[in-house]
């Protein structure tokens, strides 16, 4: 779903200008505040730009969206190898190297062994024209065979591992949306992650909360703490205005909030909001929660194991077993 559907015309055009004449393009310093990402001792942007929705615009108009990202300041720079098929790291490889020293770039493999995790990164390398990523992500972990997999001999975690000490990446970390018992498996198997990333909105807290499950394991651990779906994919717009979806996510303990923009005008509201953003009382963010508590569930939350499916299908095969 789209979230704001606007595209300054002037804007667009001078970012093409900018592009096609090769000139680096001069960030706005931007007024964005930024927070030490836990263990990582980097300084990122309260929000960051990914590069998942790209495939709802053209090439032309993710490169447009990039470049005025890194313009209004931004310094976090979100992708995964399966994001467009590989296209949305060759987006960032279009636009970012030239202003490489001063972003946080992160890339992310859902490949479970450790040949086919080392082959994706290469991949991903070579599509953003880079020789490192700053941050490496084990991505969508969504159930406990898959920790498993990660975890076996010549699993995905020896890849991460091993790019680590090589320098191909400078952090490691871990992603996924489908279920907090997941994450908190990964975190059982393994301490020496630096960062992760999880859902994080107002209606999270009513439904297989990331939130009160895992949030508070990740800020004992002093990990780098990301966001993800703050909107809950636009589903909570209909009833909260999207500067207290992304309010309510920003004032939790975390470091950065990932937003993924179709327009420059998305990434440009977002980046006003960040601008202004002061956090939240315990009393708004209650109010929050009781609005989007309305909402909650599997319909809204469609990312997350669906509990609702599973107690129906329990109920189903005790009365048929009965």
């Amino acid at each position: 779903m789209r979230r704001r559907a606007f595209l300054s015309s002037s804007t667009a055009a001078g970012l093409s200008l900018s592009a096609q004449s090769g000139n680096a393009a001069k960030t706005s310093g931007g007024g964005i505040p930024k927070r030490v990402f836990g263990k990582t001792g980097e300084k990122l942007t309260i929000i960051g730009q990914a590069g998942g929705r790209f495939p709802l615009c053209s090439f032309e108009e993710a490169k447009a969206i990039t470049l005025r990202a890194y313009e209004l300041g931004i310094n976090y720079f979100d992708t995964a190898r399966i994001y467009w098929g590989g296209r949305s790291e060759e987006v960032y490889g279009a636009v970012l190297p030239p202003f490489r020293k001063h972003i946080f770039l992160t890339t992310k493999s859902p490949v479970r062994d450790r040949k086919g995790a080392e082959a994706d990164l290469e991949k991903s390398l070579r599509a953003l024209k880079t020789d490192y990523v700053d941050l490496w992500q084990i991505h969508q972990v969504n159930t406990l065979d898959e920790v498993k997999q990660i975890f076996a001999p010549g699993g995905a975690i020896e890849a991460f591992e091993a790019a680590k000490k090589a320098g191909k990446c400078r952090f490691m970390g871990f992603t996924g949306h489908h279920d907090p018992e997941t994450h908190l498996a990964m975190l059982k198997n393994y301490a020496k992650y630096d960062t992760i990333l999880m859902p994080l909105n107002p209606a999270d807290p009513s439904y297989l909360s990331f939130e009160k499950m895992v949030l508070p394991v990740a800020v004992e651990r002093g990990m780098g703490i990301q966001g993800m779906k703050s909107t809950g994919n636009a589903g909570l717009l209909s009833g909260i205005h999207v500067k207290d979806c992304l309010g309510y996510v920003l004032s939790l303990p975390i470091h950065c909030l990932a937003l993924g923009c179709t327009t420059v005008g998305q990434i440009e509201d977002d980046a006003r909001i960040a601008k202004e953003f002061k956090p939240l009382t315990e009393q708004q963010m209650a109010e929050l929660r009781r609005k989007a508590s309305r909402m909650a569930g599997p319909r809204l939350e469609n990312w997350k194991r669906d509990t609702q499916k599973q107690a129906e299908a329990r109920r189903y095969w005790d009365g048929a077993l009965a």
